[in-house]
């Protein structure tokens, strides 16, 4: 499940105690948008989320920002001490691709990977993802 960084701000001790009995019982969670919001490192540790995802607006400017590429590669760095899987949102361009994959990436979503697909097509769009790896980071996703 996601939850997006805001909602966690809005009542961290409610979001912190419903993450944590959710976990419990085997729900893992992927904290959205992160960069966006207003949390503090002390509340990302403990929240007990498995994934990062990296809101779009820092990949689409990574190439004509240099603030953006720094907050980027920082949050992959981070994201990955911590143990968290991440995911770049946004990822439109080849050459977005080749560089998250190139700062340690997990993970990407975006229209250059699919566009968002119906549930009948993703068996045809994950065996053609097997034939061609290049088209996708190590461990892509569609959007």
């Amino acid at each position: 499940m996601e939850i997006t960084e805001n909602a966690v701000m809005l009542d961290p001790v409610r979001a912190i105690d419903s993450v944590a009995r959710l976990s419990e019982v085997g729900v893992n969670f992927s904290l959205d948008d992160f960069g966006t919001g207003y949390s503090s490192l002390a509340q990302l540790k403990r929240l007990p989320v498995t994934q990062l995802k990296i809101d779009r607006s820092f990949i689409s400017e990574m190439h004509t920002n240099a603030s953006d590429a720094t907050i980027v590669r920082s949050i992959i760095e981070l994201g990955q001490n911590l143990g968290l899987r991440v995911v770049a949102e946004g990822v439109e361009t080849s050459e977005h691709r080749s560089d998250l994959e190139a700062m340690g990436c997990d993970s990407a979503q975006g229209y250059y990977l699919s566009r968002p697909l119906p549930a009948g097509e993703l068996t045809p769009w994950l065996t053609k993802q097997a034939v061609l790896p290049s088209t996708r980071l190590s461990r892509a996703a569609p959007a």
